[in-house]
């Protein structure tokens, strides 16, 4: 299955763009290790807690689209052998979407953000979850702030637009317009998450939106 997904997406991105390449070591090629995405989500065992900044409803969701549907396309994750790049929501992303979904004026806990998520549907969750994840390459740091205005195609099928901007007091900020013409769009706050392997991440502070909500 993670071997079709990845054959069958058509995850490019703008000619002129970068992609990741393995590291170079003494004018040799190192290849990049294959630990999965997955791998790295599950070794944190903390579960629900206060911290904002880590991926536990994220972990939740993965989790439970793949009880659910033990073949979803979403099970590309737990193959480190294929390369893909994930833009994940940390924990506080998915409390403001719950948030904006039952339209309380108080953030949700993360359970109860896992909670309102879920009641979305499993198929829901997937298709938000594929929408995150852009197969077929391995976009690091590097190459991702050189790729203002690149197209990445989804697992889902659809795209996002990266914009790089960058001002003389602060670092090159990397934002991914999603479909939500209404939402903030989500930014990139950790970079190079699994670094050295072919399956990496890189966190954003929103959930993106594959449709747009009101």
């Amino acid at each position: 299955m993670a071997t079709r997904i990845a054959a069958g997406a058509t995850a490019t991105v703008l000619a002129s763009v970068a992609l990741g390449a393995p590291a170079q070591a003494h004018g040799k090629t190192k290849p990049l290790g294959t630990k999965s995405l997955a791998a790295v989500l599950t070794a944190d065992k903390s579960g629900f807690d206060r911290n904002s900044r880590d991926f536990d409803v994220l972990t939740a969701a993965v989790l439970a689209v793949l009880d659910a549907k033990p073949n979803s396309p979403v099970k590309v994750l737990t193959d480190g052998t294929v390369a893909l790049t994930a833009f994940v929501p940390n924990d506080g992303a998915f409390r403001q979407l719950a948030k904006e979904v039952t339209k309380k004026r108080s953030l949700p806990t993360e359970q109860q953000a896992f909670t309102t998520v879920a009641g979305l549907g499993i198929d829901t969750v997937e298709a938000v979850l594929l929408y995150h994840v852009v197969p077929g390459a391995t976009v690091d740091k590097k190459a991702a702030l050189k790729a203002d205005g690149a197209k990445l195609t989804t697992a889902a099928g659809s795209k996002i637009t990266v914009d790089v901007s960058r001002c003389w007091y602060r670092s090159p900020r990397v934002t991914l317009i999603d479909a939500d013409r209404n939402d903030r769009n989500a930014q990139v706050v950790v970079f190079d998450i699994n670094k050295g392997n072919k399956q990496i991440a890189h966190a954003v502070d929103r959930v993106l939106r594959p449709v747009d909500l009101p």
